[in-house]
């Protein structure tokens, strides 16, 4: 039985995840520098503050480190804010979980204020108890304490608590730690075969959910 839902956001009910994968190469072509190799994979462990480090030492970035974090936070800021979409049909299907009695919550490891901005662009704020971040929580999703976090929040049982999630080791702590998984889909998750075996449920797109059957979440 699902009674409680918790959704990752990028990458799970924002097809956001491009975005993550140019930021680095796309902040040096808005100072007129081309990227000499491909950053995302080289900065996916990085802390902003690091990135900027690596821009100065590397590129010869002359600006202040607290500069270039701030010329990142604006980017990312505005991407949120105007432009970041939905996965086909996951306003629907947030929608009918609502309609259905379930409550929901964001666990995400993205800024709460970029996630505020882009649920409150496409009219969805209102359908989510709470957002939680691992910076609100003090852990990474590699500990459950963000899941545990949104489930007080709702209210329900853990065996009736389900998340949503596109990336395997995030699914893996939530899967380890006793909450039924519903695997997203989404490109920018490699290990799909993995993914899709801890899982419960393996959601390729969500217009393929609908209508919603709570039956399907048992």
């Amino acid at each position: 039985m699902i009674r409680g839902a918790i959704f990752d956001a990028d990458g799970t009910l924002l097809d956001s995840m491009p975005v993550w994968d140019t930021l680095a190469e796309d902040y040096l072509r808005s100072l007129g520098i081309e990227p000499a190799e491909k950053l995302s994979e080289r900065f996916r462990s990085f802390s902003l503050e690091q990135s900027a480090a690596y821009y100065r030492t590397v590129y010869r970035v002359s600006l202040r480190t607290e500069e270039i974090v701030d010329g990142v936070k604006r980017m990312l800021a505005a991407f949120y804010r105007e432009r970041a979409p939905l996965k086909p049909g996951a306003a629907e299907f947030l929608r009918e979980l609502r309609e259905n009695g379930i409550g929901l919550c964001i666990a995400t490891a993205t800024d709460r204020k970029l996630i505020e901005a882009a649920l409150s662009r496409l009219g969805l704020s209102e359908l989510f108890s709470g957002i939680f971040t691992c910076a609100s929580v003090g852990k990474s999703k590699e500990e459950p304490d963000i899941y545990r976090a949104a489930q007080e929040r709702l209210g329900t049982d853990k065996k009736d608590t389900w998340v949503f999630e596109d990336a395997y080791h995030a699914a893996e702590t939530a899967k380890r730690d006793g909450f039924s998984v519903a695997a997203v889909f989404d490109p920018s998750e490699k290990r799909q075969e993995q993914l899709c075996r801890i899982s419960d449920v393996y959601i390729r797109a969500f217009r393929e959910w609908l209508p919603f059957r709570a039956e399907s979440f048992c």
